[in-house]
């Protein structure tokens, strides 16, 4: 055994180079979730994005499903919206079920 194969490897944030879990139709089913109930609240999408302390354009992007979204900006927009995280994710089901990819 060399001394190379003892050295401890380091650990390194992110994802394996080439390794992606972005996928298009959940983000989108929740974008589109997220959208209706701002609509439905009456509420401008730059007044949305401050009431959840996120960027207007990040919410922008989560709203056309361009960006998948953590647990934690959820959360963060089920409380701005004012309902469970719960209902965002039956939501984002229903949208899923709708476009045919459940």
């Amino acid at each position: 055994m060399t001394l190379l194969r003892m050295q401890k490897r380091t650990i390194r944030p992110g994802r394996p180079a080439g390794v992606t879990t972005y996928e298009s139709a959940p983000a989108l089913a929740f974008g589109q979730a997220v959208r209706a109930a701002r609509l439905a609240q009456g509420i401008a999408q730059d007044e949305f994005a401050g009431l959840a302390g996120i960027a207007r354009s990040h919410m922008g992007k989560i709203e056309r499903g361009e960006h998948m979204p953590t647990l934690a900006l959820i959360l963060k927009i089920s409380l701005a919206l004012k309902i469970s995280s719960a209902e965002l994710m039956t939501a984002t089901e229903r949208n899923l079920y709708l476009q045919g990819d459940a």
